[in-house]
């Protein structure tokens, strides 16, 4: 089974965090046949070990790591590697691959564009 891990910063606001996990719930209705968590890089739970753990145990063999970050800054391209490797440390077997940043993308720009009333 296929794993999707969706990974923000994380906030001490909880609205805020609550927002991965819509997006998380998101992520199932378009790939149902995958397991989908969502975790908080610092400031939350689940963490990234506590999400990783989740997807294994409930059958994934290989993970996508989904950075939510706009920019690929030293978070998404360093912290959060870094923080899966360790993850993936305490399941030997799974392979796992971290995505790129969400943009930018002509994807973001139309969604820009539509946020704005322009679209």
């Amino acid at each position: 089974m296929h794993g999707l891990l969706v990974v923000d910063h994380g906030s001490r606001r909880e609205e805020a965090n609550a927002q991965l996990a819509d997006i998380a719930s998101r992520l199932r209705r378009l790939r149902p046949t995958d397991a989908v968590e969502h975790a908080h890089m610092e400031l939350g739970e689940p963490t990234i070990v506590q999400a990783f753990a989740r997807l294994v145990a409930a059958g994934a063999t290989t993970v996508s790591v989904l950075p939510y970050f706009l920019s690929g800054g030293r978070h998404s391209s360093e912290d959060i590697p870094r923080l899966v490797a360790e993850a993936v440390a305490a399941h030997p077997g799974v392979a796992f691959t971290v995505a790129p940043a969400l943009g930018p993308h002509d994807a973001l720009a139309r969604l820009l564009l539509e946020r704005a009333g322009l679209a």
